[in-house]
């Protein structure tokens, strides 16, 4: 017998079916469309964990650098479980990342990572000495307030990265593991984990509610949380200079050369590095002699007469490496599940040393800002309460990229009368000891990283160099050169401010992340 209730179930499930169906197809069709730059993907497929994300890792950390590696230790010892991916777990070998300022040496401090500058010959950093034109001054950190152990420190990068590694493997909540991720897991607009290759190069998925990148300079996923405005003014060749003294012991050495500076600093107690500065992108040719050739004739000669014999040694020997000085201004899209840190998130010219000790106070930061958390499951809430992240970390950061910005267009040589007024004056006016000197020098130092600060004393520069100018007869001449010595600086250093975000660097507590709170249990 006919049942029309049986036939309304029929056509009710047809439809229903129908009705699904086109339904997933224009999920799908979103998706593509999002997809499509092939660096966030759909966390469906390969090699997964559950899709009901009942998380058994807290936070997922791509890179194990200095940033990574310090993260990872940290978010550990606060019993967060983590799961880190790194390339390439071997010792690296770079010629960055090997000075650290006073400022971040407190920082490694607060996140009890001090003894990984123990057992890798890390040499004592007390200041600078700055030479030009046969002059020298020495500009020493102002460290009377604190320990004795307090100063900078320089190393071997790669010793330093495996000592905060050994740290990070001794904790039990974290794992690291070598693989190269190649996405981010990217559901309804949150990040929800990683695709990455094992070192078998078996495809997997990973999940945590939380995953921070890390992965440096040349990061491949920093495309899809930030807006990366990358620029590269300049290259550094890289030397090891071997037994040999410096001028200033336990003093790290710029040399205001022609076109650009030259630094020098112990990385060991037998070993100086020195980085020549290279305008632009296109270097000299290692494989042909050029580079070899450019080294010895340019830049030998204005080197200090006593480490004359072992930079062209050095040179000899040829084991010349290069490196793009990238800088990059913060500029992040704030995405559920996801947070950019160290050289991924922001970069500044290396002439000051600066970048660990931006990317260990942001460790700080964010460490107290999850601390209040139980747990991390809400992304969207997350997300917000992070917002205060890249609002309290600009005034610190903000002052150290902006300083290495302006510092390194003064320090370059220029056939500018304006400039090179400029870079003299700048000499001068750090040679007068006193305020003149501690207070630049704290802000290199990273100890008193404060914008206003900054500004003050960049154009007290500027001003100084003026009144030299007008001193003892002004001149129409001279009073033109003046005018274009102040137009320069402003031309300098207000950029550099403007690409940072004047309300968030100077005026932070007006902006309403400053004054985000956890959302209630």
């Amino acid at each position: 017998m006919f049942n029309p209730y049986m036939l309304g179930a029929f056509l009710a499930s047809v439809l229903g079916f129908l009705l699904l169906y086109a339904l997933r197809e224009k999920e799908r069709k979103i998706k593509r469309h999002r997809l499509a730059d092939g660096l966030v993907t759909s966390s469906s497929g390969i090699g997964e964990c559950p899709q009901d994300y009942g998380f058994g890792t807290d936070v997922i950390i791509v890179g194990a650098g200095v940033a990574g590696s310090a993260l990872a230790h940290t978010l550990g010892k606060d019993g967060r479980r983590v799961h880190v991916i790194e390339r390439d777990l071997s010792e690296p070998d770079r010629i960055v990342g090997e000075l650290l300022q006073p400022g971040g040496y407190l920082k490694l401090i607060e996140l009890g990572l001090e003894d990984c500058v123990e057992e890798i010959d890390a040499q004592r950093v007390l200041g600078y000495a700055l030479f030009k034109d046969g002059k020298n001054t020495r500009l020493s950190y102002p460290l009377e307030k604190f320990h004795s152990d307090v100063s900078g420190r320089s190393f071997h990068n790669g010793r330093f990265i495996q000592r905060i590694r050994e740290k990070v493997a001794s904790l039990p909540n974290v794992r690291i593991e070598q693989g190269t991720v190649t996405s981010l897991l990217e559901e309804y607009g949150a990040i929800k984990g990683v695709q990455y290759k094992t070192k078998t190069g078996q495809e997997l998925k990973a999940y945590a509610p939380l995953t921070i990148v890390c992965d440096g300079c040349f990061s491949n996923l920093r495309r899809s949380l930030c807006n990366p405005k990358v620029d590269v003014p300049s290259c550094f060749v890289g030397l090891v200079l071997e037994n040999c003294q410096l001028p200033f012991a336990n003093h790290g050495h710029v040399i205001l050369a022609d076109p650009s500076p030259i630094l020098l600093y112990p990385i060991s107690s037998t070993e100086v590095r020195c980085l020549v500065d290279v305008p632009g992108q296109k270097l000299p040719s290692i494989a042909n002699g050029e580079m070899a050739n450019y080294l010895k004739t340019r830049v030998a000669p204005q080197l200090p007469p006593q480490l004359y014999d072992a930079f062209i040694s050095a040179i000899d020997q040829g084991k010349i490496r290069t490196m793009p000085n990238r800088s990059m201004p913060a500029d992040p899209y704030p995405t559920p599940g996801a947070l950019l840190m160290g050289d991924a998130f922001n970069m500044r010219h290396p002439l000051t040393g600066g970048g660990m000790t931006v990317a260990l106070s942001d460790i700080v930061i964010l460490r107290d800002l999850l601390k209040p958390l139980p747990n991390l499951n809400d992304g969207v809430s997350l997300s917000k309460y992070l917002e205060s992240f890249y609002t309290l970390r600009k005034p610190v950061a903000s002052t150290i990229n902006t300083l290495a910005g302006a510092l390194y267009k003064v320090f370059c040589a220029s056939p500018d009368q304006a400039r090179r007024e400029m870079q003299e004056a700048c000499f001068d006016y750090l040679s007068l000891g006193g305020v003149c000197s501690a207070g630049p020098v704290a802000l290199l130092s990273g100890l008193n990283p404060c914008p206003l600060s900054l500004v003050v004393h960049f154009f007290a520069v500027a001003v100084y160099g003026v009144g030299r100018l007008l001193l003892p007869f002004p001149s129409l001449k001279r009073l033109w050169i003046g005018a274009t010595l102040i137009s320069d600086a402003s031309n300098i250093i207000f950029p550099i401010i403007k690409a940072e975000g004047v309300r968030q660097m100077f005026f932070p507590v007006t902006v309403p992340a400053y004054y985000r709170a956890p959302r209630a249990k």
